[in-house]
């Protein structure tokens, strides 16, 4: 009798197929929004009566003592990336920036660029990769969304780069759910 720790099975969504290769080691998933392919290191059971996934322990690659004992760890993040890439292919993931401060303003020229003032002597272009959506309904507010989280948080955090808060007045450009803590400046 094989007892199934519960923070490893994983329930399949309705919406979700799902075809596992064993020999190949990988998992392909799809989904309304598209097909993801992914790698595995330990092998999966399937129950489709139940519509649920067990990840195992047992590693498709030979592991040393420590490497026996780092699997519980290993399993816990392979139950991590299924239930992301789960999300990825069946609803889009969204990142909002927030642009404060005076003259801070954001312009989408054609689809394709962002063109950015941000109290530099210059301005800055950013060109708007195919895979990510980017709008901007008003000046200082933007929303990237993808179907990718990494590569949304990504984009993100590229822009983000070019002026990030600073912490006396909190001007620069910051995530919607961000809080920046301010700063006392000097007293006279």
């Amino acid at each position: 009798m094989t007892i199934y720790l519960k923070r490893y099975l994983i329930k399949i969504p309705s919406d979700i197929t799902i075809v596992y290769c064993d020999k190949k080691q990988v998992l392909l998933i799809k989904g309304p929004l598209g097909n993801k392919l992914l790698k595995l290191q330990t092998k999966l059971e399937i129950f489709e009566q139940h519509n649920t996934l067990y990840v195992t322990d047992f590693s498709f690659v030979k592991l040393s003592n420590n490497g026996k004992k780092n699997l519980k760890i290993l399993r816990g993040t392979m139950v991590a990336l299924i239930k992301q890439t789960f999300l990825e292919v069946s609803t889009v993931m969204h990142k909002k920036l927030n642009f404060v401060g005076v003259g801070y303003k954001i312009f989408v020229l054609n689809n394709k660029i962002l063109h950015f003032k941000l109290g530099y002597s210059h301005d800055l272009f950013f060109k708007i990769p195919k895979s990510i959506s980017i709008q901007s309904r008003k000046t200082t507010k933007l929303f990237i969304s993808s179907n990718e989280y990494n590569y949304a948080s990504q984009i993100a955090a590229v822009i983000r780069s070019y002026k990030t808060p600073e912490p006396y007045k909190g001007k620069g450009i910051s995530y919607n759910n961000e809080i920046i803590k301010l700063k006392e400046g000097k007293k006279i």
